[in-house]
């Protein structure tokens, strides 16, 4: 039933990249019980992917959960396919998004759970994910500036001239960043929407699984609860990593298994020096306000209301 008095989110703008075409969306037709996982990227989205999976299908092994669950806004593989595997679903479908809220079709019929994480943690998946990038992984993305995509090129440099880069240039090579945590920031007292972070999930898994089935109003099993708890761990997820990732990895020099990296935060602390890590501090405070950069930076729960 969809609460009448509240201010839903509306689309106000498409957005295109080298990744991503939000217009995908307007041609998907939601249903009541969907769930959307939305991130900026690089902050736990597959393994919320992971833990939605776990809790629809109660604890199932061998799930194929990138298959099940696909990013419908990026680029590849066509859109029209993506929508016909998800209108083929008639288990309870979970989809995978990185905009940020003004650019996705909303549904008040849906449930929205969206992943933030430190930038700086943000920014240290991301070299990994592209430092070991294969040819497949450029020759899926669209090049054609005309199109709004490209040039999306290899990375060079340190990871400090990543990091700058990064900072200086919004997001740079990949998306906004700011934009992406205010804007779901901002929707987050919507009741169909829940905030997550992954610093949460690291240090109380169980409980934050359990919030997440209260959220989507999941009656979990108690019999299969150890299952599920396991199979949302971080070294079940690296054993099985071609079921939980795009593509199954192929896309990586190393597999599936270097796309989930290491699943720990801070390892910027030992690299970067007091100014480079103030620089990212005052800016999030800048862009985003000093509560929400407080939540980004630690995972304390925000108030929701």
């Amino acid at each position: 039933m969809v609460e009448r008095n509240i201010s839903w989110p509306v689309k106000t703008r498409d957005l295109r990249n080298h990744h991503f075409d939000s217009t995908a969306w307007d041609e998907f037709t939601y249903r009541d019980d969907d769930i959307v996982i939305a991130s900026y990227a690089k902050s736990g989205t597959t393994w919320v992917q992971q833990i939605v999976a776990q809790l629809v299908f109660d604890g199932a092994e061998g799930l194929e959960v990138a298959a099940l669950s696909p990013w419908l806004d990026m680029r590849s593989p066509p859109r029209a396919e993506k929508l016909a595997l998800l209108e083929a679903q008639r288990h309870r479908r979970f989809i995978k998004t990185h905009l940020p809220v003004d650019a996705l079709v909303f549904s008040p019929r849906a449930k929205y759970l969206y992943i933030g994480r430190d930038g700086r943690d943000v920014l240290w998946s991301f070299r990994n994910h592209h430092v070991n990038a294969n040819d497949a992984y450029y020759q899926r993305l669209e090049t054609d500036p005309a199109r709004g995509g490209g040039p999306f090129d290899r990375p060079k440099g340190t990871i400090h001239d990543y990091y700058h880069a990064w900072l200086d240039r919004n997001g740079h090579p990949y998306w906004p960043y700011w934009e992406n945590v205010r804007a779901w920031w901002d929707v987050r007292h919507v009741p169909n929407v829940m905030l997550l972070h992954f610093a949460a999930l690291s240090r109380d898994l169980a409980g934050q699984i359990r919030r997440i089935a209260a959220f989507l109003s999941i009656q979990i099993d108690e019999a299969r609860w150890p299952a599920i708890l396991d199979h949302c761990g971080f070294a079940y997820m690296k054993a099985h990593a071609e079921a939980s990732v795009p593509v199954r990895g192929d896309a990586w020099a190393g597999g599936a298994r270097t796309f989930i990296h290491q699943g720990m935060d801070g390892r910027w602390r030992d690299v970067l020096s007091p100014a480079e890590s103030q620089k990212y501090e005052a800016m999030a405070e800048r862009e985003l306000g000093a509560t929400c950069a407080r939540w980004l930076a630690t995972g304390e729960e925000p108030d929701q209301a």
